[in-house]
């Protein structure tokens, strides 16, 4: 008889998101005419940059041309746009990353998942609290922890709180670990970190020869110019981070799927006998294994971001999106709710109201007000009684759900 990989059996309850879609759901049946706005998963509403589109109808015509017509691409992702990548988005940046330690590949949150496969299993684990669900879920099916306890924190991981007493960013731990997940600008919490933050954790990391996974999903939003866009433009992170990257947010590439991960050459781990390895060389071998690449058409379209008009239109896109971010906190700020985050990012944090759990604040929300966020609880033990607002929306909606919102909740 089969047997199954029993770690799934340790995760709790349901992943966030297909909980709230169910409880969503449960409301809808039985209020069909409810007018629900939702502004909780990061998806994003608005169509693609023109620029993109032109480029993927281009790269359509030539796969029905033998002459142009494309199969398997390299599983890196075309050297076309890994060059592009590397000359806009970090040696711009005066980031020393060369396109061949760019991996092209169909999304971030696949990737923070299937980096795991490249490292052991008995690495000491960090993650902040509240924290994207998908780092430690990946972990639990991986079997790098024991089970969870009654406030859903896993046996085996480093939990390290993030609150407004330290700006929703990470204190450096005091003893060794070995895997760090940092994610800025937050998802959750919109906050931002540093240069002097991230020096302090690029200093952690080598002294301790530890990797940081570095999340850059939502870099694109950052507009404070004395803020770090890469973990790259502190000296020495290339010794002791991973940094990952996506289209979706900057680019609406959420339904199209295009991302990529930088691995640099000189990023190196060890076996359990002490031999030193370099991780780039591994990360190139599961790829090439267990991914064929992300098709021809999308990488076309992701090209067409790097030009001057795809560049004039992407900030365009943000630009929009961080507007809505500013009205959700100015209109809740207003109505008396203290809010974090929206300023560099696309995410307002919230804490709930009257003493009302997240849960509790969820439910009340998508019955009075017919608006569905995400319960900061659902982000780890640390994000009870906080709440996250998206600003990934049209303006119409925007605007109607913080008036239906600050008219149902005033402190």
């Amino acid at each position: 008889m089969a047997t199954i990989n029993e770690n799934y059996l340790k995760l709790k309850a349901g992943y966030l998101f297909p909980e709230i879609a169910r409880r969503v759901a449960a409301f809808t049946e039985a209020n069909p005419e409810a007018p629900i706005i939702k502004l909780g998963i990061g998806d994003v509403t608005e169509p693609l940059p023109q620029a993109c589109l032109e480029a993927m109808s281009k790269a359509i015509s030539e796969m029905g041309d033998r002459a142009t017509f494309k199969g398997y691409g390299p599983e890196q992702g075309y050297g076309w746009l890994r060059e592009k990548i590397a000359a806009q988005d970090f040696q711009a940046r005066n980031c020393d990353i060369d396109a061949s330690e760019i991996f092209v590949s169909d999304g971030a949150k696949c990737d923070t998942g299937n980096i795991l496969d490249i490292f052991g299993k008995d690495n000491r684990i960090a993650v902040t609290d509240p924290v994207y669900p998908v780092y430690v879920d990946t972990n639990v099916m991986a079997g790098h922890t024991g089970p969870a306890n009654d406030d859903g924190k896993y046996e085996g991981l480093v939990y390290m709180p993030i609150s407004a007493d330290n700006n929703f960013t990470a204190e450096i731990p005091s003893d060794k670990v070995d895997l760090v997940y940092l994610c800025f600008p937050n998802n959750p919490t919109g906050a931002t970190a540093t240069q002097e933050h991230l020096k302090a954790w690029v200093d952690y990391a080598r002294e301790h020869q530890a990797i940081i996974l570095f999340d850059a999903a939502y870099e694109a939003f950052i507009t404070d110019e004395s803020l770090p866009h890469s973990i790259y433009e502190i000296e020495g992170a290339k010794d002791c981070a991973i940094e990952f990257r996506s289209f979706s947010k900057n680019a609406g590439f959420t339904g199209t799927r295009c991302a990529y991960t930088v691995v640099p050459k000189s990023l190196t781990a060890t076996t359990s006998s002490g031999e030193t390895v370099q991780l780039h060389q591994l990360w190139n071998r599961r790829q090439s294994t267990k991914f064929n690449g992300v098709s021809y058409i999308v990488q076309r379209g992701a090209e067409a971001v790097y030009s001057d008009a795809g560049q004039a239109q992407i900030k365009a896109l943000v630009g929009f999106y961080l507007e809505n971010a500013k009205i959700i906190c100015d209109r809740l700020s207003k109505a008396g709710l203290t809010v974090y985050g929206g300023v560099n990012a696309p995410y307002v944090w919230v804490k709930t109201p009257n003493g009302l759990s997240s849960w509790e604040f969820f439910d009340k929300l998508l019955q009075t007000a017919n608006v569905v966020g995400t319960p900061g609880s659902g982000f780890g033990a640390a994000g009870e009684g906080y709440f996250r607002i998206s600003a990934f929306n049209s303006r119409a909606n925007v605007e109607e759900a913080m008036t239906r919102v600050t008219e149902n909740f005033k402190v």
